[in-house]
């Protein structure tokens, strides 16, 4: 875990790096002072690139999700044998 986040935060501070130097002219070339906008706007492209994938990957997740019908009626069953020895030990259960 400590290791993927040392991974991200230089990964992350290597961009950052890139980011501020061709920002504030460190690197001198026509193509950068012409796209000097869109160089300031790469964090919001990346951030809303990145809400993008997460927003795919939880949505393809969701899509691919196993249904375990076996689970679900070995519970229904064991809700029933707990209502039923509950019942024994007095509780009154109303159905709805």
């Amino acid at each position: 875990m400590i290791a993927k986040l040392y991974q991200w935060l230089i990964a992350g501070s290597i961009l950052l790096s890139i980011w501020l130097a061709l920002l504030v002219d460190y690197v001198q070339s026509d193509m950068i002072s012409q796209n000097k906008y869109t160089i300031f706007m790469i964090p919001i492209y990346l951030a809303v690139a990145f809400a993008v994938y997460s927003a795919a990957v939880v949505g393809y997740r969701v899509a691919t999700f196993n249904n375990c019908d076996e689970a679900a009626v070995e519970l229904q069953q064991q809700i029933k044998e707990a209502r039923e020895d509950l019942k024994k030990k007095g509780f009154v259960f109303t159905e709805r």
